[in-house]
C-alpha cells in the first residue's frame, strides 16, 4: 500500500520530468483564506483533498467558495481528475453541494482534448465514460492486444479498470512500435475515503522510465492547464493568483513555476495526519501559505 513517504520519494524520483520551480525558504501559517483575501484576486482549488475527499465534501468548504466569491474574488476549480467529461466534472460539484459553474471548472481532460491530433486513439477509460467528447476515432482498450496495436496513439484518462496486465500489453505494444501517449492525469495517486488510489500519472511515469518515447502529461504541474486558467481570468496578474491544493509536487511546484502564490492545504489529503514541514525542506518546495483546510 501507497505511504505518504513512499508517494513523495516517487515524486522526487520523477521531479526531473517536472517542471523546474523556486521558492522561498518559508511558509506563512494562516487559520483561513480569508487572512489573505487582500493579497489575491483569484483562488484556484484542487479538488481531491481541499473540496472533496473521493465522494465526500468537506465540512465549510462549500461555503468558502461563496464567501470568497460574494466578497469579488474570481474561483477557479483545477482538477486532474480525468475521468469524466467537463459537464460531468461539473455535476459532480453540484451532487457535492457547491455552487460552482461550468466556466470555474477546469480539468486535465479538458487540456488533453484541446491538442489531440488526428488518428485512432486507444482510450484507457472508465466504464461509464462514454468518450463523447473525444474530437478523434477511438478504441476502448480491454485485453485485446490487438486493439493497442492498431492504434494511432494512446489517451490515459483514469485507472478504474486498469491492472498490472493490461500495463503489460501496452509496454509490449510500445517498445515494437513507439506512438504518442498522453497521461491525462498526471498525479501519482488520489486520496479518497480508503487511501490512496494510483492514477494515471504513476503508470506513464512507469512508461517514461523505461526509456520509450512521446509519453506525455497534463494536468498539473504541466504548463498547459496553467494556460487554461490564465486564459479564463484576462486581466489578473499572476502574483494575484492563489493556488490551493494538497500536494507539493503537483500543486504548489506547478503554480510556483508560473509565479502564482501557494496555499498547502493539509488537513485532508496527501498530507493528513502528518506534519508537512520535513516534506517541504526535503523538496525545497515552500507554499507561501499554509492551513489545515480553507
Amino acid at each position: 500500500m501507497d505511504t505518504v513517504d513512499s508517494i513523495f520519494d516517487r515524486y522526487e524520483v520523477i521531479r526531473h520530468r517536472l517542471p523546474h520551480a523556486t521558492t522561498t525558504n518559508r511558509t506563512i501559517d494562516i487559520a483561513s483564506l480569508l487572512d489573505v483575501t487582500e493579497e489575491i484576486d483569484a483562488f484556484v482549488f484542487d479538488a481531491f483533498g481541499v473540496l472533496n475527499v473521493g465522494e465526500v465534501p468537506i465540512p465549510g468548504a462549500a461555503a468558502r467558495l461563496d464567501q470568497l466569491r460574494d466578497r469579488g474574488h474570481a474561483i477557479r476549480v483545477l482538477s486532474n481528475a480525468a475521468s469524466y467529461d467537463h459537464g460531468a466534472a461539473v455535476e459532480k460539484f453540484a451532487r457535492l453541494g457547491m455552487n460552482i459553474l461550468e466556466h470555474e471548472v477546469i480539468t486535465s481532460r479538458d487540456a488533453s482534448l484541446a491538442d489531440l491530433a488526428p488518428g485512432l486513439w486507444g482510450c484507457i477509460a472508465a466504464h461509464a465514460d462514454r468518450l463523447q467528447d473525444i474530437p478523434a476515432a477511438t478504441v476502448r482498450l480491454q485485453d485485446a492486444p490487438a486493439d493497442y496495436d492498431r492504434v494511432d496513439a494512446f489517451l490515459f484518462l483514469s485507472t478504474e479498470t486498469w491492472d498490472p496486465e493490461k500495463q503489460n500489453i501496452l509496454e509490449s505494444s510500445l517498445r515494437d512500435n513507439p506512438r504518442p501517449v498522453i497521461i491525462a492525469n498526471a498525479d501519482l495517486v488520489a486520496p479518497r475515503e480508503g487511501g490512496f488510489t494510483r492514477e494515471p500519472g504513476h503508470y506513464g511515469h512507469l512508461l517514461a522510465d523505461l526509456g520509450l518515447p512521446n509519453i506525455s502529461f497534463r494536468g498539473k504541474p504541466f504548463d498547459s492547464v496553467y494556460d487554461l486558467i490564465e486564459a479564463s481570468l484576462p486581466g489578473v496578474a499572476p502574483q494575484r493568483i492563489a493556488m490551493c491544493g494538497d500536494t507539493l509536487h503537483t500543486d504548489i511546484l506547478g503554480a510556483a513555476a508560473r509565479q502564482w502564490k501557494t496555499v498547502l492545504v493539509t488537513r485532508d489529503g496527501l498530507f493528513a495526519g502528518v506534519d508537512t514541514t520535513s516534506y517541504c525542506e526535503r523538496a525545497k518546495l515552500f507554499p507561501t501559505w499554509r492551513l489545515g483546510t480553507i
